[in-house]
């Protein structure tokens, strides 16, 4: 008993010992969950910050495996697809001889007028576009500037002196004199094997293969004079419809240069009350008699604001020039100007020809509109719209007049839709390249990320596609053929937040439409 008693009491201690201890263990227990808890919301918040931020860095939520690994699928879906995707059916191309002149860059001197006071920022737009050792042509200045070694800049010249020249515009400057007398400068200079003088400003950025391919299409030992008007209707009506405006660039054949340059000083006597440098080459134009051959890729721009509604619906003809890129936003959001043009290169350098050329598609499952910039933006849309409007560019600029309306352009525009359905879900060119193999590009446009509005429709949302792969073969020669737009197709994805489009010729029959 006395045995048993003792085994109780040291039993009753242990006991007694254990309740002591556990309010300890129970409190180290909560803080090591505790702990634990932490330590993985933290692993948590820090793997999606570093997710969330590499996507924005690298605005493309989409990796080169993932798109090559579903690139190899839609080629072995099946015969016919893979003639979708692949055979495209090639107008007829007649001989080269038998409609264009075998123009190249080399027959083609650029006069660019500058100004010293800006000299500094606007030569960075010459350097987007200029091409070393390749493009020929003379800045002309009004005064020196400092210049640095292997800058990727033409020569620089300055200007003769125009103060014989009258004068007496009030609201212009007189720099227009000298301005004016570019191209008969630069053709004094004597350069050999000129076929073509083109005239800009230096805010001016030319798509240099496209500039060969419309003077290709004219007779350079002819008189030609040619570029465009301004998109404002008030600008045209205030200068002329008749004039080829200089900030978008112009072109003049040879031997019109010549010509233009032995009655030019006198002709420019004639119109001293004139505003501007190309209203004067105009007037001595139609001195000459010669009329403007329109080409409507020179684009003036005179706007301001967004460019997104003039690039995205950009007409059936090879983009030649932008201008006025200090008035207006990057083209690009989230970048300067001249950042987000030389972003638009990776585009260019791969399919000149078709840069910002639109194609339009539609999901019939979703009852989706797609339009597609070619090398620069997607737009999607809920509801059917049609090609006649869609090609219609959207308002999203102001006109030069700030106090004018819609009907102050010089062409059909549409507004900016007010209902929150409608309002297009925007995915920018992100990252392109060239697929030796396939022979094809493949451009990545991610999402613009804004906020969409609150839509009632009952619909699949477009907010649901991170990423667009746009595969389109280039069509260097598409200009040799009559002007039509480019058909698009939506392919099988992989992925619900990854849409697959084909860009390229028009098969047979085959239209726009739901």
């Amino acid at each position: 008993m006395g045995g048993k008693n003792i085994k109780i009491e040291a039993t009753e201690k242990k006991l007694q010992h254990w309740d002591q201890m556990r309010p300890h263990i129970g409190f180290r227990k909560i803080l090591i969950w505790f702990f634990l808890i932490i330590s993985m919301l933290y692993i948590l918040y820090s793997t999606n910050f570093i997710l969330t931020s590499d996507r924005h860095k690298c605005s493309n939520p989409l990796d080169v495996v993932s798109i090559e690994q579903h690139l190899e699928t839609l080629t072995n879906i099946s015969s016919t697809n893979e003639q979708d995707i692949e055979d495209e059916p090639m107008q007829p191309v007649l001989p080269q001889k038998s409609q264009r002149y075998d123009t190249d860059l080399k027959h083609i001197v650029f006069g660019i007028a500058a100004s010293s006071n800006l000299w500094e920022k606007r030569k960075e737009y010459i350097k987007v576009w200029w091409k070393p050792k390749e493009t020929r042509g003379v800045v002309w200045l009004d005064k020196r500037v400092r210049t640095r070694r292997n800058e990727g800049l033409p020569e620089i010249r300055i200007s003769g002196d125009t103060s014989k020249y009258k004068y007496t515009n009030r609201q212009g400057q007189r720099s227009a004199l000298r301005i004016s007398r570019v191209v008969s400068e630069t053709l004094r200079l004597g350069m050999k094997d000129v076929r073509w003088f083109v005239m800009c400003d230096d805010d001016t950025v030319f798509m240099v293969d496209n500039v060969v391919r419309i003077l290709s299409k004219y007779d350079h030992r002819q008189f030609y004079y040619v570029g465009s008007s301004s998109e404002s209707h008030l600008q045209n009506i205030y200068f002329s419809y008749a004039m080829a405006y200089g900030g978008g660039g112009f072109a003049i054949s040879y031997p019109l240069a010549k010509e233009l340059a032995k009655m030019q000083d006198h002709c420019i006597q004639r119109y001293p009350g004139l505003y501007g440098s190309d209203d004067r080459i105009q007037a001595c134009m139609a001195e000459l008699g010669v009329p403007l051959s329109r080409e409507p890729g020179f684009h003036q721009y005179d706007v301001y604001g967004n460019l997104l509604g003039l690039l995205g619906a950009h007409p059936i003809t090879p983009l030649v020039s932008l201008h006025h890129l200090d008035v207006v936003e990057p083209i690009f959001p989230h970048m300067t100007q001249v950042k987000a043009l030389k972003h638009l290169t990776q585009s260019i350098q791969l399919d000149s020809a078709s840069i910002m050329q639109q194609s339009i598609c539609y999901d019939k499952k979703r009852y989706w509109s797609i339009s597609i910039s070619w090398g620069y933006v997607v737009q999607i849309l809920r509801g059917v719209i049609s090609p006649r409007e869609l090609e219609m560019p959207t308002r999203t600029f102001l006109n030069w007049y700030k106090k004018a309306d819609y009907t102050a352009y010089a062409f059909n525009t549409r507004p900016v839709t007010k209902h929150p359905c409608q309002k297009p879900f925007i995915f920018y060119m992100s990252n392109t390249r060239y697929d030796r193999g396939r022979k094809q590009i493949i451009g990545v446009y991610s999402r613009h990320k804004s906020r969409p509005p609150y839509c009632r429709w009952k619909m699949d949302s477009p907010e649901k596609i991170d990423s667009i792969v746009v595969l389109k073969r280039p069509d260097p020669l598409r200009w040799q053929k009559s002007p039509r737009r480019d058909c698009c197709r939506i392919l099988p994805s992989h992925k619900s937040s990854t849409m697959y489009l084909w860009v390229g010729n028009c098969r047979e029959g085959e239209t726009s439409q739901l």
